[in-house]
């Protein structure tokens, strides 16, 4: 597992092994280690330059880490020996972070992208839960509900594609607000395109010979969709 951690954690050497004979309750920790806050101040950490490929859609970066393995001692909880990464920004944008990782065995750097990984995922989650409604299932099986949750997913899948081939054939309509400007289509975006893909293609289709007529003017038809596409 690989999360967050706290900079003013406690952290600790593993506990001695016992001497034959020794009395008493084994030790569950050795030593307290600095905290990783302390670490950030200490001029004498080494840091290590590393590249990311793909960081958070930014393309390629350079932080500096440093890591190594310790064992976490929370109160109230049994000790869990891990590995921690220690991550700041040369160009100071964003501000130190730590990661934690279950397996000490694993590379500082792999630790790092696998987090980094995690942001498509929760991009993705949280765009199903705003315009899907996977978070809201009606249903009283259990069974019921991973069906409904798989749909959506796959529904998600599908949206995105009808969009990228609307993407291939002109450009995706990006709808600005006052208080959010964006460059890129959100999901939002593609969504609302494929609902105007559909919509024009079933409900407002006219005769081919005809094409132009319509009860309404074409102008405010094509407002009115719009419109529907993003608030349906």
């Amino acid at each position: 597992m690989v999360t967050r951690f706290r900079l003013d954690a406690a952290l600790y050497e593993p506990a001695p092994e016992r001497k034959p004979g020794q009395q008493g309750r084994p030790r569950k920790k050795g030593p307290r280690l600095p905290k990783l806050e302390e670490m950030l101040q200490d001029r004498k950490t080494v840091w290590q330059p590393v590249t990311i490929e793909d960081w958070y859609g930014e393309g390629r970066r350079e932080v500096e880490i440093v890591s190594d393995t310790a064992v976490w001692f929370p109160n109230g909880k049994p000790p869990l020996p891990m590995r921690w990464v220690l991550i700041r920004d040369p160009k100071g944008k964003f501000k130190p972070q730590a990661l934690l990782c279950t397996d000490q065995e694993a590379n500082p750097v792999q630790i790092l992208r696998w987090f980094v990984r995690r942001w498509q995922e929760e991009v993705t989650y949280r765009e199903v839960r705003t315009h899907l409604g996977v978070s809201t299932p009606r249903q009283w099986s259990d069974l019921a509900v991973a069906r409904t949750t798989s749909a959506l997913l796959g529904l998600f899948s599908l949206v995105t594609l009808l969009a990228d081939q609307s993407v291939t054939r002109h450009k995706l309509p990006i709808r600005q607000t006052a208080w959010y400007s964006k460059q890129l289509p959100t999901f939002s975006d593609a969504l609302a395109a494929v609902r105007d893909q559909l919509w024009q293609a079933t409900t407002f289709h006219t005769s081919p010979s005809n094409a132009d007529i319509a009860k309404v003017p074409r102008s405010l038809l094509q407002r009115l969709t719009e419109a529907l596409c993003y608030a349906a």
